[in-house]
């Protein structure tokens, strides 16, 4: 009886330790969770508003963070001094030279900008939201006296280019490729159900609501995996598309 009493003692605590390992390989942030400051606080109440998801916009790390606009804002010309990649999660953007006519950018369209490059960004719609991503910090503002040319090219994919490819449950369309030619940066839609193996990568949602890990989570949650893992969310919306960042 006191072996079997220990067996099962050892297997209760073989469970709870696997339990505690597999909480720790993923870390959940509803995007009511974000903590929300000023992203230019040199413009007062004028400035939109950021929270961030990883990383740390002000420091040195490669940072992922929320950018919000209120209806009709537009930023003067400007620079910045790090590149960004940005997509669209609510609302209308528009992001281009300072001269270029709007074209209004819709939930899950994307685009990028060089460092050094002057352009203004304008938003419309009762809310506008923006994931926007830096392969490191810190991210600043500068004016366009400080413009120079860093070599790359910005591109704006408007939502309705987008050209999706099927695999398994779910479509994909892959949007970034780092220095090595490496995708490291693609969009999944789908409907019901997505299931995939998944490596250390962030998953942040873009469009719809999903059920993760009995959470209901909302466009601008992230969802981080420190291991190698599996994804496993239900849509309840018509479509959900989420944004998977690998590591």
């Amino acid at each position: 009886m006191k072996n079997m009493s220990l067996i099962i003692l050892l297997s209760t605590a073989f469970i709870s330790c696997a339990q505690v390992s597999k909480s720790k390989n993923v870390n959940v942030i509803s995007v009511e969770d974000v903590k929300w400051e000023k992203l230019n606080p040199a413009r007062g109440d004028k400035s939109p508003q950021a929270g961030t998801l990883w990383g740390d916009r002000k420091g040195k790390p490669a940072t992922g963070f929320l950018a919000k606009f209120v209806d009709g804002f537009s930023s003067p010309p400007h620079i910045h001094n790090v590149s960004y990649r940005a997509i669209v999660i609510d609302g209308l953007i528009h992001n281009d030279d300072p001269k270029a006519a709007n074209m209004w950018m819709p939930n899950s369209s994307y685009w990028t900008q060089p460092a050094g490059e002057a352009h203004i960004t304008s938003a419309r719609g009762q809310s506008n939201i923006a994931l926007v991503e830096i392969d490191h910090g810190p991210y600043l503002v500068k004016p366009i006296s400080k413009e120079y040319d860093n070599g790359q090219r910005p591109y704006n994919i408007h939502a309705s280019n987008i050209i999706w490819k099927q695999r398994d449950s779910y479509q994909f369309v892959d949007i970034w490729k780092n220095e090595k030619d490496i995708i490291v940066g693609s969009l999944l839609k789908f409907k019901n159900q997505i299931s995939m193996k998944t490596k250390e990568s962030k998953y942040v949602l873009i469009t719809g609501n999903i059920k993760f890990d009995k959470k209901v989570l909302g466009p601008g949650s992230l969802i981080e995996f420190h291991a190698q893992d599996s994804l496993n969310a239900t849509c309840l919306s018509d479509n959900c598309i989420i944004y998977r960042k690998i590591l």
